[in-house]
């Protein structure tokens, strides 16, 4: 895998994946029993279960968490780093020179404190030549160079490239397909970006803006998608709650 914190790899191998992503989508679709049951759950940042157990399952096997929500995930240990029940893998993922060793600033230390603080915790980061391949895969899947493009990679990305590495079926729920957006109709109902932020930005808005923009970095939620579609016989990856095909 690459992923390496403090000398450790990470050795996770899963049959049966549920990636359960962060989107409004998920809300209603009393799937959370069924996500329960899968061998290994996959969620993002600080994503949360309490409270929308009926819809996004209670269990937590791998948490992937962007440099810009490790503050977010800390601010609520008993919810996401010290469940007694649980003894889940988190995967920090950012720019060397946030996490990494040698930037030796506030979030790297934050993260080492994490990984001693909780010792139910397997923490990993991944590494600067890991980050390199993550923005060749991009580069190759889009024709696009990630920094010329002036393009983010989103933690949709990273979870989904290391869920490929690390089950052998994937099963998504809660993410549109790419052409989704584009069949919104003017007055349709706001949906949404995170389903804890009822009152956070509208889903579509938030991946068309990002999708078009040419100024500044932006995540391109669309082209994202579109890779993943591509992906979806490749490495036995099916979506739920929209269904894809």
């Amino acid at each position: 895998m690459g992923l390496k914190l403090t000398g450790k790899s990470m050795n996770l191998r899963c049959r049966n994946c549920a990636l359960v992503t962060s989107s409004s989508h998920v809300l209603g679709s009393r799937a959370g029993e069924e996500i329960d049951r899968t061998e290994c759950v996959i969620r993002m940042n600080d994503a949360p279960t309490l409270g929308y157990e009926t819809d996004v399952g209670n269990q937590t096997s791998l948490r992937v968490v962007a440099h810009s929500s490790v503050f977010r995930v800390v601010r609520w240990p008993n919810e996401l780093l010290q469940r007694p029940d649980s003894s889940p893998v988190i995967i920090f993922w950012g720019p060397p020179s946030k996490i990494g060793k040698e930037a030796k600033g506030t979030l790297y230390r934050l993260i080492q404190r994490v990984s001693m603080t909780y010792s139910n915790l397997s923490c990993f980061s991944i590494t600067a030549s890991k980050m390199r391949r993550f923005d060749s895969l991009f580069h190759r899947e889009t024709g696009r160079d990630r920094q010329k493009s002036h393009s983010w990679l989103s933690t949709g990305w990273f979870t989904m490239v290391i869920a490929i590495e690390i089950c052998d079926n994937i099963k998504v729920y809660g993410m549109v397909p790419p052409n989704h957006c584009g069949k919104s109709k003017p007055g349709s109902k706001k949906i949404p970006y995170h389903y804890y932020k009822p009152r956070g930005p509208d889903e579509c808005v938030t991946y068309l803006q990002n999708e078009g923009s040419r100024r500044g970095n932006h995540h391109r939620f669309i082209t994202e998608k579109q890779v993943f579609a591509r992906w979806a016989k490749q490495y036995n990856i099916t979506f739920t709650h929209p269904k894809w095909f």
